[in-house]
């Protein structure tokens, strides 16, 4: 049952990732999209990793300083010890000496190779930044190039489609006769209404000229 739930599951990823690659084939912007997270993801973990060798690098560093600290101290004993005659004394402390030395010898390989290793993942960090704002910019110019191909179809779809074009005219041919005829209406509601004022205002005085004249 498991191995037939298996099979299924890989039968729709299998189609959704088929799915996926003709959208992207599509929308190349898309598939950069998808490039770019993964590269942010990649160098991410890259610079995780950086730190981590920052830390190991001081790690070693302490290490070792203290173990030449400890085999230059063990020295000292050891000839403070002999001065004073202890003989197992010194025996000890130059046995530490040695150990100390041992050890700092092998941090000191070991240290260098870490700093070695943390060059090369410095180099590989800046080269994964510099890829990456370079896929930023190429995404900035293909987004360009897309605004510039939507706004060439939109514009050559009123300027060269006739029918879009004859609509878009009429509508305005409409739009300019209505404005027209409002306006002779109102220049002729305005007309009218000077001349009942004039008439009416030479009425006014006309029967004052004979009121006054009888």
């Amino acid at each position: 049952m498991s191995n037939l739930f298996t099979r299924i599951k890989n039968v729709v990823l299998a189609d959704l990732n088929e799915v996926l690659d003709k959208k992207e084939q599509k929308n190349p912007i898309a598939l950069l999209n998808q490039y770019l997270r993964e590269s942010e993801a990649e160098t991410e973990k890259v610079r995780k990793l950086l730190e981590r060798q920052y830390t190991l690098k001081d790690q070693f560093s302490r290490e070792y300083q203290q173990a030449l600290e400890m085999a230059s101290k063990r020295s000292r004993q050891a000839e403070i010890a002999a001065q004073a005659g202890e003989t197992e004394l010194h025996q000890f402390a130059l046995n530490e000496k040695l150990q100390y030395e041992e050890r700092a010898a092998h941090l000191k390989e070991s240290l260098q190779t870490v700093l070695g290793q943390l060059t090369e993942l410095e180099q590989k960090y800046e080269e994964m930044k510099h890829k990456l704002k370079d896929m930023h910019i190429r995404r900035m110019e293909l987004m360009g190039r897309e605004n510039v191909t939507r706004a060439h179809s939109k514009m050559n779809k009123v300027l060269e489609n006739p029918s879009y074009s004859n609509h878009s005219f009429s509508k305005f041919n409409e739009i300019e006769s209505y404005l027209d005829r409002l306006e002779q209406q109102v220049n002729s509601a305005y007309y009218r209404n000077t001349i009942d004022a004039k008439i009416a205002q030479l009425e006014k005085q006309t029967k004052n000229n004979e009121n006054i004249s009888i």
